[in-house]
């Protein structure tokens, strides 16, 4: 089956499909233009799937890369058969691929190459065959001091090693033990001897065992991580350990498909003790290694699927829009620093106030914030959201209930990557002048405006809403998270006149380079008055164009379509749709009773079928509308400040900050994130807490236990649960990834070091603000806003999740 075919098969669709996506993908096409301007081509095939074919794509090539090369391979060293060839171009992955390869993969001369140079094979093939035969006896035959055979001893230790070895390449054999022990086996893991106390992070797999098949992503990482910080000893047994003796189903398979079997003949022992010896010193260990490989792999996917979906969800938050916008990046010591950013994002004002301890100067910074809202026409107020947030929150509060007359909305805002974006050599080229600590207000009032216009100049990595992101596959996150960040901007679209360079680099067809080219054009120029002067940007070719344009907006320009996402090449239809009307193409724009009397069929051209002229009927009655939600902010209840403010049986809102595997993280402005686990988001069953609520959620919840200590909170989603429950005996109290130290990277302010600390997120940004580093160590610090589980059955499903307590990290900002 072709490759095409193979992909259309996994997908459910035709290969004709599929055979024009690639076409397009291999001529430089992106997903995002494919999937909205080829919509005939690939006959509707969707970006979610687009983006399955491009990967398969990539899988697949690379395995018949790989093909080409092991049959190469074989050819050269005349072992190449027809039988051989057809299993080798049968292999469907790469996993048996290389099983099929494995006795002829060129390597260092095994015990089993020496024994074959020593005239051993005929003897180790002789007792496989018949039984019958005394071993020693058999050996004896084959003693020649001279190739190295001292006695018989040394000729039947080199017939098992022969025999090992043809048990160990057997492609079908291996394959089959491969899935029983993934089916069957599972994952132990013991801690080291003395290090118990240093590694109490990772106190729930002191002693623990879990099937392959049932253990979730965020385990898996966060046992892997403890045997990497050598506090973990990690065992993968094939089956849970039998009652009886005798050898296991394992070897009992290897036997089978050898036809060895005990029937009292002299040679029957020897080759049971052969097969035993197989599979402990060579095949077990082979499978353990391909196992522990599929299990890494099957939980970076899972981490990966996770934090994309989180991205996406944070980036397509609702903007505030273009409204004079105040942004407080809160401090004690070094104060609040004060950025005023107008309804484009352009700084016009700067300050610092120290309304806070030490200072106390709380009036004073009163009348420079009145000041600054009345000299700029402020109409929000953006806080970010790190060590004194809700103290800046209290203040900006006053600010409000003193000064009615300016009409202030005050929002709590996430401040995570923002000391990554400030130390950036971006942020030095677009703030020039403008000390380090005041970018990041910039950056806080302006992911208020536009998350996704302000995210992007962020790597995404550093934004925090994944799992255990420090060990996954780089090139793998980065994959995924990129394509999410283009899916997003090309979703949205892009005004080219006002884009940072960032921005501009994510629409489809253009690179970095392409990206400041047309911010110097537009610099030296003026804005773009149509789409058509995007085409004299240096280095701006035809391809280019044709990917670029229909994402790209021009408002106020010369052409009103250019403010629409109706491509440039489908303007002569818009043109053909307003003769029809008998009017002009402007007059078409937004008129929705006259676009409804339209009939689409009408319109339909070789060039354009019926899903363009559908999408470009639909585009033109709201032309350049942001699919993103409407902007509206959570209320946080007035005097509950802290977590000592927090009560059982509270019902307060909140906002969703992460969501894990486990469950969601939500901020009620108490400096720590409340853990709402997934038994705790709904009347039923829910596998994917994303089913439920999504990043940026606003959510009505009840506190079911505070831990002040510890400084955990526990809520849930189901407001007639009674909080305060009763745990179960020896239930554990606490309800995450802490003492696994797999911290789901949630929290607030991500300690300002934005990503660099294992697990990222703690207590609400208490961290250095320059550069990440923690007291409290890699991955073993205190995650935000944990809970106690609420009742026994949490508690349980808690500690089958393995996410129970650890230690806090101490750790100050400012």
């Amino acid at each position: 089956m072709s490759i095409e075919g193979r992909i259309a098969e996994e997908l459910g669709v035709r290969e004709r499909q599929v055979k024009a996506a690639v076409e397009l993908l291999d001529g430089g096409s992106t997903v995002p233009f494919i999937a909205r301007y080829r919509k005939e081509a690939t006959e509707m095939l969707d970006d979610a799937q687009l983006r399955t074919l491009e990967e398969r794509l990539r899988y697949l090539r690379e395995l018949e890369d790989r093909r080409a090369a092991i049959l190469d391979s074989v050819r050269e060293q005349g072992k190449l058969d027809a039988g051989l060839e057809a299993r080798i171009n049968a292999a469907d992955t790469k996993a048996r691929l290389e099983d099929i390869y494995l006795p002829f993969k060129p390597k260092r001369r095994t015990k089993a190459q020496i024994a074959r140079e020593a005239g051993l094979e005929p003897l180790a093939e002789g007792l496989l065959a018949d039984p019958s035969a005394e071993p020693a006896a058999a050996a004896a035959a084959f003693v020649d001091a001279g190739k190295g055979v001292a006695d018989a001893a040394a000729a039947l230790e080199g017939a098992r090693a022969i025999l090992t070895e043809k048990f160990a390449e057997d492609a079908d054999l291996i394959g089959d033990l491969r899935e029983r022990m993934w089916g069957r086996g599972r994952l132990v893991a013991k801690v080291r001897e003395g290090k118990e106390e240093a590694g109490a992070k990772f106190a729930d797999y002191f002693d623990f065992a879990e099937p392959f098949t049932a253990l979730p992503s965020h385990r898996v990482l966060a046992m892997l991580r403890g045997e990497k910080e050598e506090v973990l000893s990690l065992e993968l047994e094939p089956e849970e350990p039998s009652q009886t003796p005798g050898p296991s189903t394992y070897e009992g398979l290897i036997a089978r498909r050898f036809g060895i079997a005990d029937r009292s003949r002299p040679g029957d022992k020897w080759l049971a003790d052969t097969v035993r010896w197989a599979w402990r010193t060579k095949i077990q260990v082979h499978l353990g290694i391909d196992l522990r490989t599929r299990l890494r792999a099957a939980a970076e996917d899972e981490a990966v699927r996770v934090f994309a979906a989180n991205l996406r969800d944070l980036l397509l938050a609702a903007p505030a829009g273009t409204r004079a916008t105040l942004g407080l990046d809160p401090g004690f010591r070094t104060g609040v620093k004060v950025a005023v950013v107008d309804a484009t994002g352009k700084v016009v004002a700067t300050e610092v106030i120290h309304p806070h301890v030490p200072a106390n100067k709380w009036d004073q910074s009163l009348a420079t914030l009145a000041r600054l809202a009345k000299e700029h026409a402020v109409e929000l107020i953006a806080i970010g959201n790190g060590t004194a947030s809700r103290e800046t929150d209290k203040l900006a509060g006053d600010l409000i209930s003193r000064h009615p007359e300016l009409g202030l909305t005050k929002v709590m805002v996430s401040e995570a990557g923002a000391s990554v974006y400030s130390a950036s050599a971006f942020a030095s080229q677009e703030l020039p002048g403008m000390d380090v600590s005041l970018r990041g207000a910039v950056s806080i009032a302006r992911r208020l405006q536009d998350p996704l216009a302000e995210l992007v100049k962020i790597d995404p990595k550093s934004i925090g809403v994944g799992q255990y992101q420090h060990d996954l596959s780089e090139v793998k996150l980065s994959r995924s998270l990129d394509a999410v960040v283009e899916d997003c901007v090309n979703g949205v679209g892009v005004d080219v006149n006002t884009a940072s360079a960032p921005l501009l680099s994510r629409v489809s067809g253009i690179s970095g380079t392409l990206a400041e080219n047309i911010v110097a054009h537009r610099d030296a120029n003026g804005p773009f008055r149509s789409r058509k002067g995007l085409k004299d940007v240096a280095r701006l070719g035809p391809k280019a164009y044709e990917q670029c344009a229909g994402f790209l907006r021009i408002r106020g320009g010369d052409d009103p379509l250019d403010a629409s996402a109706v491509h440039p090449e489908a303007y002569p239809v818009v043109r053909a749709m307003g003769k029809k009307a008998g009017g002009e193409v402007a007059a078409l724009i937004g008129n929705t009773s006259v676009l409804r009397s339209l009939r689409p069929d009408e319109f339909v051209t070789e060039a354009f079928g019926l899903p363009t002229v559908t999408d470009i009927l639909r585009e033109l009655e709201k032309p350049g509308r942001d699919p993103r939600p409407a902007f509206r902010t959570a209320s946080f209840k007035e005097g509950v400040e802290k977590i000592g403010d927090l009560a059982p049986g509270m019902v307060l809102e909140g906002v969703v900050t992460n969501v894990a595997a486990f469950g969601a993280f939500i901020d009620i402005g108490v400096h720590q994130d409340g853990l709402a686990h997934v038994s705790a988001l709904s009347n039923t069953f829910v596998k994917d807490p994303r089913d439920v609520v999504k990043p940026g959620d606003i959510v009505k919840v009840k506190v079911m236990d505070v831990d002040i200590p510890r400084k955990r909170i526990s809520l849930t989603l189901r407001l007639e649960d009674g909080a305060g429950a009763e745990r179960a005996p020896g239930a554990p109290r606490q309800c995450d990834e802490r003492r696994s130290g797999g911290r789901p990277p949630q929290q607030r302010g991500q300690g300002r070091g934005d990503g660099q600390g294992q697990g990222q997120g703690q207590s609400r940004g208490q961290g250095q603000r320059g550069g990440g580093q923690r007291q409290g160590g890699q991955g073993g610090g205190q995650r935000a806003g944990a809970p106690a589980p609420a009742n026994s059955a949490m508690a349980d499903a808690l500690r089958r999740a393995g996410l129970t307590g650890g230690g806090q990290e101490d750790r100050r900002k400012r």
